[in-house]
């Protein structure tokens, strides 16, 4: 495994951010590439639907700002915006995720508990720092459920990860069935590990760092209470403090055997109720988004309790494919020298 050396065009080396595994040579062609994409989507949204009573929906590619329903990530990414012309030219914005527009849809749609939605998300990131993993255009499947007041604890999100990993489990056996010479192996049971453990355990190593040393011992690890400062004084990563309670939150990881280092599959979690909004609004410096409709729909409990996330689809079919880069499995924007060096490297960017 190595990075590159790249020239810009003001003739300056840079460090290529792809790792390129040595002697890569992919399973599949790009024809069977994309048959075999469509059977992983196919099967595995049937598959999560079914196990967590999910019905599809529609969704949004834009909303309106002042709705509060945009996902601000990290807080510091820039949305895409444009106005619209025969509204006013009033603005809208391309959403970089359906966090928080899910639990208002499932509102209005009256949703029972024990039943959710899914949808295909598409999003545009254009702050993203495009790898191996990363691009700016962001395709995946954003679940919802409605919950009870009773099930916003650790061992119901805890049952709800399960649920997912068994569904992956599924999906490898689907595609080893179809592909045998994939030879997807994951462990049969997903570790659970909390962030302020990881820290624990490996307090001189930076997040991602703890993260690859878990998910090569286990192969599959969920990282649970993110957002949240840890002991450190430093949370674990980045979470918006208006959609998870940082503290029934997590992400799922496998262990890639192409890259060698961990990959996040799913972000996820039990969503803020108006204790967990108004606490960490005032964590993050936020509390001026209490105004905005959505905020206010939950600080006056009008929204029902919800578990969800979002699985990335791309994400997903690189992992099961083995493929090397995102670009392998959607079609995207890149630098003229990634296309070059991948090309070099047996990488076929769709």
């Amino acid at each position: 495994m190595r990075d590159t050396q790249t020239v810009n065009k003001n003739g300056e080396g840079t460090m290529s951010k792809v790792k390129f595994p040595e002697n890569y040579q992919p399973v599949l062609d790009p024809t069977e590439t994309q048959r075999a994409i469509k059977r992983i989507k196919d099967y595995f949204q049937r598959e999560l639907s079914h196990s967590l009573n999910l019905g599809r929906v529609s969704a949004p590619l834009f909303v309106f700002p002042e709705t509060g329903l945009n996902d601000n990530l990290n807080g510091v990414e820039r949305r895409v915006e444009f106005s619209i012309k025969d509204i006013g030219e009033r603005s809208v914005e391309v959403v970089q995720s359906l966090a928080k527009w899910k639990r208002m849809a499932l509102g209005r749609y009256n949703i029972a508990p024990g039943e959710g939605l899914y949808t295909d998300m598409n999003a545009i990131r254009r702050d993203e720092e495009l790898d191996n993993l990363h691009s700016i255009y962001v395709d995946q499947w954003d679940w919802e459920k409605v919950i009870t007041p009773e099930q916003r604890t650790e061992a119901y999100l805890e049952q709800t990860v399960r649920i997912i990993y068994r569904c992956l489990v599924y999906l490898g056996d689907y595609v080893n069935d179809h592909y045998p010479e994939m030879n997807i192996q994951l462990p049969d049971k997903i570790k659970f590990i909390d962030s302020q453990e990881l820290e624990d355990w490996y307090p001189d190593k930076t997040s991602k760092e703890r993260e690859r040393l878990a998910a090569e011992e286990y192969g599959a690890i969920f990282i649970k209470r993110i957002g949240g400062a840890l002991k450190s004084g430093q949370p674990h990563d980045g979470r918006s403090p208006d959609y998870d309670d940082w503290e029934l939150n997590g992400d799922i990881i496998l262990w890639n055997e192409v890259l060698e280092d961990q990959f996040e599959i799913s972000s996820m979690g039990i969503r803020v109720d108006a204790e967990a909004m108004e606490r960490q609004l005032k964590i993050a410096g936020c509390e001026d988004r209490k105004e905005l409709r959505f905020h206010q729909s939950i600080l006056n409990n009008e929204l029902p309790l919800t578990i969800g996330g979002g699985i990335g689809q791309s994400r997903l079919c690189m992992y099961f494919l083995r493929k090397a880069h995102i670009g392998e499995v959607q079609v995207s924007v890149w630098p003229e020298e990634m296309y070059e060096e991948c090309a070099e490297h047996n990488i076929f960017l769709l």
